[in-house]
């Protein structure tokens, strides 16, 4: 594994709140705020765009979404690992022509989405693909070596796709 790119932010850790919960939380999501709501990056042309309600404690659905996990939406926990990646959604979507980041469309289901894969630090952003603007729909670490093959397969797929053949 290489070293991370120089764009890619530092870790929010808990210790850095002394382990507390509460303040860290509060952090990480000051930290969201910043980038997604304060200020709006750019996903190559268009707006990126959060998702904000049903709000919960508060704080907007993406912010929940990108910081927990779990397959059904009322039964997701908080995740730590994405917490302290709170500041990579951004200049990932930023630097998504970068050599670190693999870029590809794919649906799921019936939506459009835009993968960005950091494949180096193995973390992806997750756009839903809405035409004049695209929506941040989740991020989060690829911790399972079947998830890894998938997105691999995906990209190379998409990319099979782009080659004229010979």
């Amino acid at each position: 594994m290489s070293n991370p790119p120089d764009w890619l932010p530092s870790l929010v850790l808990l210790n850095q709140y002394e382990g507390d919960w509460h303040k860290y939380i509060e952090a990480v999501y000051k930290y969201f705020k910043e980038d997604f709501i304060d200020s709006r990056p750019r996903f190559v042309d268009r707006p990126v765009r959060t998702k904000r309600h049903p709000l919960y404690q508060n704080k907007e659905y993406t912010f929940w979404h990108i910081t927990s996990e779990g397959k059904k939406e009322e039964d997701r926990v908080p995740d730590i690992r994405r917490c302290e990646r709170i500041c990579w959604p951004r200049p990932i979507i930023e630097y998504c022509t970068s050599d670190f980041i693999r870029c590809w469309p794919n649906k799921r289901g019936r939506e459009k989405r835009i993968i960005l894969w950091c494949y180096e630090e193995d973390y992806v952003v997750v756009l839903a693909d809405r035409k004049k603007y695209v929506l941040l729909w989740t991020a989060y670490m690829v911790t399972y070596r079947h998830t890894k093959e998938k997105l691999l397969r995906e990209y190379e797929e998409y990319h099979k796709r782009l080659m004229p053949p010979d």
